[in-house]
């Protein structure tokens, strides 16, 4: 079996400099009334303007290359302010996708055009992206896809449907996964490609899927005889499946995977705290020590990203592990503190308490399924 090593990571005294930085910034930004605290804030909370504070701060895109308008700065320091990002539930599902994976794809398989274009915008917290891959009856198996695109002068025509589209509502672009030649019988990964969509083009519909909260945050997206130039082809034709799970490596082991909860239950510490209720602190203490550990296992990947190891089995993992913890949190700050759950009371905890339990269902969902991601990993250990 493989061996499935994570480095342990200290920060450096700058790095913990920085991190007091980027929390003094977001507690003045919230205390100026910004915004409000709010679980779930990546998925859920969209303010254009807050991105666009945060791309002042050159806080997106932060491992870029400054030609693009990064601050090459590293991907521990991009961990830092994406966690604390998290921390205080900041409203960052406006630019999250874009920062957290299509900018990288562009610097991984984009053409110059592409990235001198697109990363700048990115960077500024002004241009939005989302993610088309899922689709009717292809959620799972993905390489069951049935979107096409069709070449023609000048570029491709694509006819399908997307679902499960975070954000497009909001976003400029989606990055889209479409067949552009029939699987082969002996790879169902073959003949697929990827395409930035200009999701304002013609031929594009955007219905929403709302929440159990009455919130829109994910989308059906038809595609009827959209046209995409040949510039927005990502990459290569037919490396669109090689390309999509490099992608993914982004998505799966962030500090989002073990986060969407912790508002909760930093707010349901000091409750306990604050009420001297011993019991209850030994058992929510439980899940700071099981936070602690994903926590190292999140920021191991984050190392081993920047060092370009392939981390697609031990991001599957911290996926797994964590979103099954983001669970937990609800559950166990639900047994421990009587509230009234309401996502509009005007109680903190009531409100966390809410947005936790009806956004809860999804987080196992999102990103690959639980049972999925069990899988990848068991294949990926066992394979010789």
């Amino acid at each position: 079996m493989k061996k499935l090593d994570l480095p342990v990571v200290t920060f450096t005294r700058a790095q913990n400099q920085f991190r007091k930085e980027v929390r003094n910034f977001l507690e003045r930004e919230r205390s100026m009334g910004s915004f409000i605290t709010h679980a779930d804030s990546w998925m859920s909370g969209y303010s254009s303007e807050f991105s666009k504070n945060l791309g002042k701060q050159g806080w997106i895109g932060i491992t870029w290359p400054k030609k693009y308008g990064g601050q090459e700065r590293s991907a521990l320091d991009r961990y830092i302010v994406t966690e604390e990002l998290l921390a205080i539930g900041a409203p960052v599902a406006s630019h999250w996708f874009a920062d957290r994976q299509s900018g990288p794809l562009f610097l991984k398989f984009g053409t110059e055009e592409q990235r001198k274009f697109f990363l700048p915008k990115i960077a500024k917290g002004e241009c939005y992206f989302s993610i088309g891959l899922s689709e009717p009856n292809s959620g799972s198996d993905l390489a069951s896809i049935k979107t096409k695109a069709e070449k023609v002068e000048g570029g491709w025509i694509i006819n399908g449907m997307k679902t499960w589209t975070s954000g497009a509502h909001h976003s400029h672009y989606a990055i889209t996964l479409c067949r552009t030649s029939p699987p082969d019988a002996k790879n169902r990964h073959a003949g697929m490609s990827q395409f930035v969509l200009d999701l304002s083009a013609e031929g594009v519909t955007i219905q929403p899927i709302q929440f159990l909260t009455g919130e829109h945050h994910f989308n059906e997206v038809f595609l009827e005889n959209v046209f995409v130039p040949d510039e927005y082809v990502v990459g290569v034709i037919g490396n669109g499946w090689k390309q999509g799970m490099e992608e993914l490596a982004y998505e799966r082991s962030g500090p989002e995977r073990v986060m969407s909860t912790f508002p909760l239950l930093q707010e349901a510490v000091e409750y306990l705290k604050e009420q001297n209720d011993v019991n209850g602190l030994a058992q929510a203490l439980q899940l700071v020590s099981r936070m602690w550990s994903l926590r190292n296992m999140s920021i191991g990947v984050a190392q081993m990203l920047e060092k370009g190891e392939d981390v697609s089995l031990t991001a599957s993992l911290v996926k797994d592990l964590g979103t099954i913890f983001e669970q937990a949190v609800a559950e166990m700050v639900r047994l421990l503190i009587d509230s009234t759950p309401s996502v509009t009371s005007e109680k903190l905890m009531d409100r966390l308490m809410a947005e936790s339990v009806l956004h809860g269902p999804g987080f196992t969902l999102r990103g690959g399924t639980t049972e999925i991601l069990r899988g990848i990993v068991a294949k990926g250990v066992l394979a010789k």
